[in-house]
């Protein structure tokens, strides 16, 4: 007879799921940059989470990552970046830091009616450049003062350049164990693919080493989870039909025709990176840790193979 799970980690196992609220996608212009909102329609207060996207992916492209993340209780805004250097990111951490200290006064009025953002419980999460984004947003590189604190931050799949010649600008990436100055906590997800070249032996990946997950992780101090689905790839959390679903992801859409991609089915890597986002989100904007606790305890909760990396060490 199978012995009976925790409550605990029963909890776990429906962060994998759609949660119960439901949801709406909202785009405005009305804003430093275009966004893409995805928020709960029933009626509360709700936490916020900012949310960085990889390079040339329109945040559209992740809709049923952020529906995931928004069917749990959490507005999610995804502002628009697309240009062509991808290694220059200062205007765009500075963009970020613009939308961040514009959501006071802005984001109200674009929700629903009777649907109210908590500022108060605010996290930064990116993937792939996004994800490098988000770090180097969050370790201060925007040279603008910013009106609101983040809580958590979380990578995923973070990427720092093409390679070790050709690093995104500002080099944040020091190479030393614990280097990162951060005051919140920190989760990184992996890919186990992402860092396989599609192209045989070439030595050309979507997340080259020394320049993905593992070296965010390691840079991190000692309040940083990390986490490696590691039979997906970079783009397997993206939808479907991401490369048409929006207009100006043409580089984009050749860049993830470069990824190494999993056989598994693509929902459920989707249902496992959201998961993960929200026990993180419910352990650092709400005080909730025990569902995130019994994930790191028993990985096999998960929907797809999850590895939990080793905690860094200062």
């Amino acid at each position: 007879m199978a012995e009976a799970r925790p409550a605990s980690a029963t909890a776990a196992v429906d962060l994998f799921k759609l949660g119960n609220y439901s949801t709406k996608a909202i785009r405005t212009s009305n804003a430093p940059k275009t966004l893409f909102i995805v928020t709960p329609e029933n009626e509360g207060t709700y936490p916020v989470l900012l949310f960085l996207h990889g390079y040339n992916i329109c945040p559209c492209c992740y809709s049923q990552l952020l529906q995931h993340i928004s069917s749990h209780g959490y507005i999610i805004v995804a502002p628009l970046f697309l240009g062509v250097c991808s290694l220059y990111c200062r205007p765009d951490i500075k963009s970020a830091a613009e939308v961040t200290n514009w959501l006071s006064s802005g984001l109200q009025p674009m929700l629903p009616e009777n649907v109210v953002p908590n500022l108060s419980r605010l996290a930064l999460a990116g993937h792939s450049r996004g994800g490098y984004l988000a770090f180097a947003l969050a370790l201060g590189n925007a040279n603008i003062t910013m009106d609101l604190k983040f809580l958590a931050l979380i990578g995923i799949d973070p990427v720092a350049g093409a390679n070790k010649c050709m690093k995104s600008v500002p080099k944040i990436l020091t190479g030393v164990p614990n280097s990162f100055n951060l005051d919140m906590p920190v989760m990184v997800i992996g890919t186990g693919l992402g860092g396989e070249s599609m192209i045989g032996c070439i030595p050309c990946s979507c997340a080259p080493d020394g320049l993905n997950y593992a070296e965010f992780f390691k840079e991190c101090k000692e309040n940083c989870l990390g986490f490696v689905i590691s039979e997906y790839g970079h783009t397997d959390m993206l939808d479907d039909d991401f490369c048409n679903n929006c207009l100006g992801t043409s580089i984009g859409k050749l860049m993830g025709s470069m990824c190494k991609s999993g056989k598994g089915d693509k929902t459920l890597m989707i249902e496992c990176v959201g998961g993960l986002v929200v026990a993180m989100l419910m352990a650092q904007l709400e005080g909730e840790s025990r569902e995130l606790d019994a994930i790191v305890d028993d990985s096999s909760i998960a929907p797809v193979k999850l590895e939990v990396m080793e905690a860094s060490q200062p």
